[in-house]
C-alpha cells in the first residue's frame, strides 16, 4: 500500500500531525491535512486522495461535522475509503458510515497507539475492506440483544401503567379496571420493579415509569 494518498481530519493539531508523521514514516503519501469539515471536502476535491481519515467531532459545534463531511465525500466519490475515528463508542453514529459496507472503517482513537495494528487497519480500507472496532462491535452487539424495558410486563402491568400515564390515581386506575386498590397497588410495585426504578429522594417513581412508557409506545 506504499503511496497511497491519504488526507487526515481532526481538530485535535497533535493528534492530526502525529498521523502524519506515523503514516509517512508507514510509506503513506499524506496530501492534505484538515480541522474542520469544509476544509476536509475542500482537500478532497482538489486532490482525489484514495483514503480519507476524519474524526467525527469536528468544529463549530463538536458533534458530528466529522461523519457528515464522510457522508458528503462517500456520496461525491465512492471508490474513496474513509476511516472514521472517535474518542468514545458511539453506537448511533457509527451505524451511518459502516452502512456502505465497503472502503470504511470506524475505530477508537485508542486504537492508534497500536502503529502495527492500526497501519494494517489502513491497508485493509484502503483495498476496499470494511473494519469496526471491537468495542464498537460489543456495544452493536449488546443494543441488539438488549430487551426492551416494557416487554417485561403482563398485560395487565401494561394496562395499568397506561392508565397511570393517562394521571389516574391508584384508586382511579381501581374504578376503571374494576379491581380493588390494593390489586392495582400490586401492579404498580411489580411495575416499578419490573422497570428497575429505584426509590430516590429526586426522582418519583411514579413519573419515571410513566415516562418509560411514553418512550417505549
Amino acid at each position: 500500500m506504499g503511496g497511497t494518498r491519504v488526507v487526515i481530519a481532526d481538530d485535535d493539531v497533535l493528534l492530526r500531525e502525529g498521523l502524519a508523521s506515523l503514516l509517512e514514516r508507514s510509506s503513506f503519501d499524506v496530501i492534505g491535512q484538515a480541522g474542520n469539515g469544509p476544509d476536509l471536502l475542500a482537500l478532497v476535491r482538489r486532490h482525489v486522495p484514495e483514503l480519507v481519515i476524519v474524526d467525527i467531532r469536528m468544529p463549530p459545534t463538536h458533534s458530528t461535522e466529522g461523519l457528515q463531511a464522510a457522508q458528503a465525500i462517500r456520496q461525491e466519490r465512492p471508490e474513496t475509503a474513509i476511516l472514521v475515528l472517535s474518542a468514545h463508542v458511539e453506537v448511533e453514529h457509527a451505524m451511518q458510515p459502516l452502512a456502505s459496507g465497503h472502503r470504511v472503517g470506524h475505530l477508537l482513537k485508542s486504537r492508534v497507539t497500536n502503529v502495527e495494528e492500526f497501519v494494517e487497519t489502513l491497508e485493509r480500507v484502503a483495498r476496499g475492506g470494511s473494519v469496526v472496532d471491537p468495542a464498537l462491535v460489543q456495544e452493536l452487539v449488546g443494543a441488539r440483544h438488549r430487551p426492551e424495558p416494557l416487554a417485561m410486563l403482563t398485560e395487565r402491568e401494561r394496562e395499568v401503567l397506561s392508565l397511570v400515564a393517562e394521571g389516574r390515581s391508584n384508586a382511579g386506575v381501581a374504578r376503571q379496571l374494576w379491581v380493588t386498590e390494593g390489586t392495582v397497588e400490586k401492579h404498580v410495585r411489580s411495575i416499578l420493579t419490573k422497570l428497575d426504578l429505584p426509590e430516590t429522594h429526586d426522582d418519583h417513581r411514579r413519573v419515571l415509569a410513566v415516562l418509560t412508557y411514553l418512550e417505549g409506545r
